[in-house]
């Protein structure tokens, strides 16, 4: 059978004149009509809103958790196979000879870069925390939260959430950019990643609906990083200057106020645009390199005051740990447990009282003291040991809430952002191999996270161990806990110093993921041009900042807790579509590799315009 030249075919109808020259009309309107309509109620309907997408959130939580664990272990799995494969590791992502555009160093530092922004700022002490006192193998009973015992599992998951899986996620998305671009000539775009499976048909109305799903999906990726991102900002803004204004003092301990967090988003998201506007050229790359000074001089902060040797330590330890339970945390999906197969597995004598014991033991956040001290009536008379046995009886469920909460939120939000920096990556790598590719862009990056969890997140975790925070690194706000742990392990004008330096930090971060999120959408919608227009820039700067303010406000009707909630639940729904496309990404780049390893071997080097091969 003869074999046919690759499609590269690749058209994307543009307006030729006019407020939209230069960009594909359906994908512009469809992107924006969307964000409107969210904007929209949102701000008008911020109850409804929350309420709706909290419960369509859980809806698909409850169907598709299962999916999104095991995809991104074949994600993880998929990525090793064609680096080992001799094959498909060797393949050039350029013309045959082509050296790297970038040399190693420079190409290592901008993966550091990529790899070390606002999630980091904000996770680096919360994640660890968080985990030390809630992870399955407490939940299993097998150790007690908040224990040392604890702090192994607590490392597990964190470099599970931050580690090979979460850059995994972007070097799917980044290899198939890549490999299309450098090696077929074709734009970097997201449906060019599927013209092996989809041919002309990407030249229609599928390809504008693949295009509109990366570009859904950047916008609310990245409107959940800059979402935390200003939380931290406002929490940092007030440990320097103490302003009770942009904070909601009502709770155990302040949290950042509706109209802190508004204020804060306004002032940051006008500089992203102003760096937007800017260019490449001279915004992102000075923000870029002042972000990497600080965070040397915090990672410094934390070596030299912090608990190095417990962090190093720990460090060693956990990623044993990680690599021997890869497989494991790879595909261990847990479902949701009926109220039905819980009554089934609870003792004779708490059975008629199940609908009592049902939501406090599947309740993931809750220990067994907690939930025997939340009993009441019948239920809380019953023996120690039957009661025991009925929070046992809902293990299924206090692992599927938690892996919903912890782990599916991480890989939607991966996901979400997967466009983002899986572009950036494809931008850096040209004249790289797939096996350099894969391992530059998935070990490199991960390695440099583990180190930054374990610093700084070692050392909060040592000051409490020891008693030297009591509690109170524990019970300060996710966004805050950064800046209480440095409280605790410095004093003085130093401390202030360093305060105010991770306010910076924090709000360069900020800029940049903002800025470079502009530019990706433009580039998306321009069918891969990197050079867009700057009024387009300023319009989709204006739309991201009311798709974070309208759904922040929303967050916090009805007396809600988090005003994070809506925005977080908008993007695991934004999510699942997007992440049906990488699974199809992946098909195509398998079929696009070995169709190009048949064509070297037939001689069919050049390109055509008839169907997909």
């Amino acid at each position: 059978m003869a074999v046919k030249p690759p499609f590269t075919d690749l058209e994307i109808a543009k307006a030729p004149a006019g407020f939209y020259e230069g960009y594909s009309l359906p994908i512009a309107l469809i992107s924006k009509f969307s964000m409107a309509m969210l904007v929209i109620w949102a701000l008008f309907w911020p109850a409804n809103a929350n309420g709706v997408l909290g419960s369509v959130n859980w809806s698909l939580l409850e169907g598709f958790n299962g999916f999104y664990i095991v995809i991104v272990g074949f994600f993880a799995v998929f990525l090793a196979v064609l680096a080992i494969l001799p094959q498909t590791g060797r393949r050039l992502m350029g013309r045959e000879g082509e050296a790297p555009e970038f040399s190693n160093f420079s190409w290592f530092s901008m993966m550091f870069g990529a790899g070390l922004g606002v999630g980091l700022m904000v996770f680096a002490t919360a994640e660890p925390l968080g985990l030390w006192g809630s992870n399955p193998v407490v939940l299993d009973g097998d150790t007690a939260a908040n224990s040392e015992g604890a702090v192994e599992a607590a490392y597990r998951y964190t470099f599970l959430h931050y580690g090979f899986h979460a850059w995994a996620i972007y070097v799917v998305t980044g290899l198939s950019l890549a490999y299309y671009a450098y090696t077929r000539n074709m734009p970097l775009t997201i449906r060019s990643a599927l013209t092996p499976l989809l041919g002309k048909h990407v030249n229609g109305l599928v390809g504008h609906i693949v295009d509109v799903l990366g570009v859904v999906a950047t916008i609310l990726g990245v409107s959940v990083t800059i979402g935390f991102g200003v939380s931290q900002f406002v929490d940092g803004m007030y440990a320097i200057t103490g302003m009770d204004w942009m904070m909601d003092m009502t709770g155990e301990a302040p949290k950042p106020g509706t109209v802190g967090l508004v204020v804060a988003l306004v002032m940051i998201m006008g500089m992203s645009i102003i760096s937007a506007v800017s260019g490449v050229g001279r915004g992102v790359k000075y923000l870029s390199n002042l972000n990497l000074v600080l965070s040397l001089i915090l990672l410094l902060t934390f070596v030299i005051f912090g608990s190095f040797l417990f962090a190093m330590t720990t460090y060693a330890s956990a990623l044993a740990d990680y690599l021997l339970n890869f497989l494991s945390l790879s595909f261990g999906a847990y479902g949701p447990q009926s109220a039905e197969s819980f009554a089934a597995a609870l003792p004779a004598e708490a059975a008629p009282l199940a609908s009592d014991l049902y939501a406090g033991a599947t309740n993931a956040w809750g220990s067994l003291e907690k939930f025997q001290s939340g009993l009441t009536g019948a239920a809380a008379a019953l023996p120690p040991e039957v009661q025991l046995a009925a929070y046992e009886a809902g293990t299924e469920g206090r692992q599927f809430g938690w892996q919903a909460g912890w782990t599916t939120f991480y890989w939607a939000w991966w996901i979400a952002f997967s466009p983002f920096v899986g572009l950036f990556l494809a931008r850096i790598s040209r004249g790289r191999t797939v096996r350099e590719f894969i391992l530059g862009c998935v070990v490199a990056p991960a390695l440099v996270c583990f180190a930054w969890m374990t610093i700084l997140g070692g050392t909060a975790i040592d000051l409490e161990l020891t008693g030297a925070a009591e509690g109170a690194i524990i019970g300060a706000s996710n966004t805050a806990k950064l800046f209480v742990t440095l409280g605790e392990m410095l004093s003085g004008g130093f401390l202030s110093a360093i305060t105010v330096m991770c306010v910076v930090l924090i709000l360069t971060f900020l800029v940049t993921s903002a800025d470079s999120g502009i530019l990706v959408m433009n580039t998306i919608m321009s069918g891969g041009e990197q050079e867009t227009g700057v009024k387009h820039r300023i319009v989709w700067g204006v739309i991201l900042t009311l798709v974070i303010g309208t759904l922040l406000i929303a967050g916090k009707t009805n007396g809600g807790a988090d005003p994070m909630e809506a925005l977080k639940s908008a993007m695991i729904i934004g999510a699942l579509p997007f992440t049906m496309v990488m699974g199809l990404m992946c098909v195509s780049l398998t079929k696009a590799l070995y169709r190009d390893g048949l064509r070297d071997k037939h001689g069919v080097m050049e390109a055509s315009a008839q169907a997909a091969e």
